[in-house]
């Protein structure tokens, strides 16, 4: 009898530590079940995460190690979890996709021992975990982890870096994993695919911390690669010393925090649709809420931008440059065209350090005053550093000159330090009222949604690098390399972690690489005149430019015409068509119209696409852009046309090689 009880208690005890340690192993699904990340706890902390029963992200370790001797992750003691089902309604203050966003995840909460969190959360396009420290000490955070795991066969479109002191514009170049040598580095965001599943990591809620690179540790592994906590840097006397530095002392930390602390969440969009990548708003979604309370000063736009064609107008009795003359004519030329800003970029002080005072050749207070009389903003170009020495005082001085905005240039890192730059110059200039646009920037990472009058990141390869050759980035294979196949990549990788300044706008085109010129003071494009046209619907940005000069759209007024229509926020964003590297057609609506763009690889394409997206029961009228007959054998050449169309309607969308395609739908 005796051995029978001791048989049923050692079966009771057996199946009791079974339990618990299989209790360690948890589960979240997200709401269409699609999606699950499967959690483990013993030992170190680490996700498994799978699409549609694939695994596509392998036992990937995650934690914190910090400066206090806590190692999140390591040996965890799970106190308690939650699971809640969360469905609300996000609205975005700048919508650079949609207005209103359904926000709708499953989330688990894990609490352990060391005072700290750790919140997963499955979204039906992707997932997100971040790291939450309880503790209210100060402490340093010595390293991160997230030694993300890939199946074998992986590939990905990766944006080589050659150093993190970088301004982000890099090349999306497609490749195998395991062809990626150690120590092997990107920006972010970077984009996978495996067993025909592609899943884009980046990351957002970045506030007091550094920015994170991925960089290949080994065969399928990569691990994050996180800027130093900087000590010390000085101007680069060998190198443009005004705008660049070199990083002379780091300390063997990454990040100094003073208390409790929610760090970056991490993310990955997941989707076996291309078109996923491009509608989803999981960046803004994770981002928080704006501390503006009243943001409806905050006017996006288009801008006549003047670096870009170096102020090269033609056809006036004034001598063109950086001039009161030159820069009234843009102001006259935004003025005529319905145009909101207009952009003094560098040359407009009296030098780039010395941002006090204008040149001699400007009297900037009469200049912003004849703006405002015609109702055209000016936006005034700076460089980071003089900026970061006394913000303040020079947002103060420009706002009182009546300036409605800057666009900061050569940031070029992404440390703790530089990343609460960010959020300081945009919480003073939003103390002024004034836009902010970041040049020489790293990605949208959050602090949009915060301080929502920061409209716009660089952080691309766009325009300005046809001016140009460029065989100095790594692995490109060709001089000229932002070519349609370019501008079929950035929508799906770079722009979905937020607004991209690409400056579109080209008026000379080109469709034979053959034919491209570098030339810095009439710049020319690939991809046909439609192609270039189309990037306003395509490509997202509240702030967008005309990168062209004013003489040169008065010979294009019909170009004009129809760009100027086009908004640059939007109320809904559909993905009709889309294959990344190679088309994308897309549906936006703003108040009660709807605009279409498309573009095209280097592959020429048709689309028949239905117009079920418009309200039924309405005719509309529809002006449309696209390539003209011609247009393979003359990139410029396009045709316009007016058409009679409803929601019962299908149009036919052709595009020529490097082609592009637009439409605007009115109510009758």
């Amino acid at each position: 009898m005796n051995h029978i009880k001791f048989l049923i208690y050692s079966l009771f005890f057996a199946l009791f530590f079974l339990g618990s340690a299989n209790a360690q192993t948890l589960s979240l699904k997200s709401p269409n079940e699609k999606i699950k990340i499967e959690i483990n706890t013993i030992d170190q902390l680490s996700m498994t995460v799978f699409f549609e029963e694939k695994q596509i992200i392998k036992n990937t370790a995650l934690g914190l190690k910090l400066g206090d001797g806590r190692v999140f992750g390591l040996s965890p003691k799970l106190k308690s979890s939650k699971v809640a089902d969360i469905n609300e309604i996000t609205e975005i203050t700048i919508p650079n996709k949609d207005k209103v966003v359904k926000n709708t995840f499953s989330q688990m909460t894990l609490n352990f021992r060391q005072n700290y969190q750790v919140i997963f959360r499955a979204y039906d396009d992707g997932i997100a975990y971040r790291f939450v420290d309880r503790d209210t000490r100060s402490k340093n955070v010595i390293s991160e982890k997230m030694n993300l795991s890939l199946p074998e066969g992986a590939t990905t479109y990766f944006a080589w870096e050659q150093s993190m002191y970088s301004n982000n514009e890099r090349l999306y170049n497609n490749t195998s994993v395991s062809k990626l040598k150690e120590g092997d580095f990107c920006s972010l965001p970077v984009l996978f695919e495996s067993q025909g599943i592609k899943f884009l990591f980046t990351e957002t809620s970045v506030f007091d911390y550094p920015i994170m690179y991925l960089e290949k540790t080994a065969r399928n592994n990569f691990s994050p690669k996180i800027p130093k906590f900087v000590l010390e840097a000085a101007p680069n006397e060998a190198f443009s010393p005004d705008r660049n530095q070199i990083i002379t002392k780091e300390a063997e930390y990454i990040a100094e925090i003073s208390g409790k602390k929610a760090y970056p969440w991490r993310l990955f969009i997941i989707s076996d649709q291309d078109a996923t990548f491009v509608e989803s708003n999981l960046v803004a979604q994770l981002s928080g809420k704006s501390k503006i309370e009243d943001p409806t000063w905050i006017k996006p736009g288009k801008v006549a931008w003047d670096w870009w064609n170096a102020n090269n107008i033609t056809g006036v009795d004034f001598r063109a440059g950086i001039n009161q003359e030159t820069y009234k004519y843009y102001i006259d030329f935004a003025a005529e065209n319905d145009i909101e800003y207009v952009i003094l970029d560098e040359g407009w002080t009296k030098s780039t350090t010395e941002i006090y005072e204008s040149n001699p050749e400007i009297d900037i207070k009469k200049l912003i005053e004849y703006g405002r009389q015609k109702d055209v903003g000016i936006i005034l170009w700076v460089l980071w550093k003089p900026l970061d020495d006394d913000t303040d005082g020079l947002l103060k001085l420009y706002s009182d000159w009546g300036a409605v905005g800057i666009k900061v240039d050569f940031m070029q890192r992404g440390d703790q330090y530089m990343v609460n730059s960010y959020e300081r110059i945009a919480k003073i200039a939003a103390k002024y009222k004034l836009l902010v646009d970041y040049h020489g920037a790293f990605k949208p990472a959050g602090i949009e949604r915060i301080w929502p009058n920061l409209v716009t990141y660089e952080g691309v390869m766009g325009n300005e690098q046809v001016k140009w050759q460029v065989r100095h980035f790594p692995y490109s294979e060709t001089p000229f390399p932002i070519n349609p196949e370019h501008n079929l990549t950035i929508p799906f990788i770079r722009m979905a972690a937020g607004p991209m300044d690409y400056t579109p706008g080209a008026m000379t085109n080109v469709n034979n690489p053959r034919n491209m010129k570098a030339n810095f003071i009439r710049p020319m494009t690939l991809g046909t005149r439609a192609h270039q046209v189309a990037m306003y619907t395509v490509f997202e940005s509240p702030i967008q430019m005309l990168c062209d000069a004013p003489s040169v759209y008065k010979k294009e007024q019909e170009t004009v015409n129809f760009i100027k229509q086009i908004p640059t926020t939007w109320d809904e964003t559909h993905v009709l068509e889309a294959a990344l590297s190679d088309y994308l057609v897309v549906a936006r609506k703003k108040d009660e119209m709807w605009f279409l763009g498309a573009m095209t690889d280097d592959t020429k394409r048709s689309f028949d696409v239905k117009l079920s997206f418009l309200e039924p029961d309405t005719p509309y009228q529809v002006q449309v852009y696209r390539d003209g007959i011609n247009a393979d054998k003359n990139a410029i050449d396009y045709s316009f046309e007016i058409k009679q169309l409803d929601s019962n309607s299908t149009i036919n969308i052709p595009m020529a090689s490097g082609g592009g395609y637009s439409a605007i739908f009115k109510k009758n």
